[in-house]
């Protein structure tokens, strides 16, 4: 699989390291009154869906940055790939979501 690196241009896949949903960016509040139930929620329980899922990927093997790639998982088409820091960038500017 290739990844079109924002900044580098087309990478073999196995330059990265697959981290998992985005829904990782979305940390929960440590001091929330029921912030052990949303750690377990966020620590234990994954979706696993079929189709278009946004992922969070690691350039290990790189220039060590974040992507947010954006890919099918039943035939691994990426359709987009985006820094992360600017993906939280645009989130906390309230444009987009993680």
């Amino acid at each position: 699989m290739i990844i079109d690196h924002p900044l580098l241009g087309p990478r073999d896949a196995a330059e990265f390291v697959y981290l998992g949903d985005t829904a990782l960016l979305n940390r929960p509040d440590w001091q929330a009154d029921d912030a052990q139930r949303q750690f377990h929620d966020y620590l234990y329980m994954r979706e696993n869906p079929a189709g278009e899922m946004r992922e969070l990927w690691y350039h290990e093997r790189g220039d060590r940055s974040w992507l947010v790639i954006t890919r099918n998982t039943l035939t691994h088409e990426i359709t987009k790939v985006e820094l992360a820091r600017d993906v939280v960038r645009a989130a906390q500017k309230g444009r987009t979501t993680v």
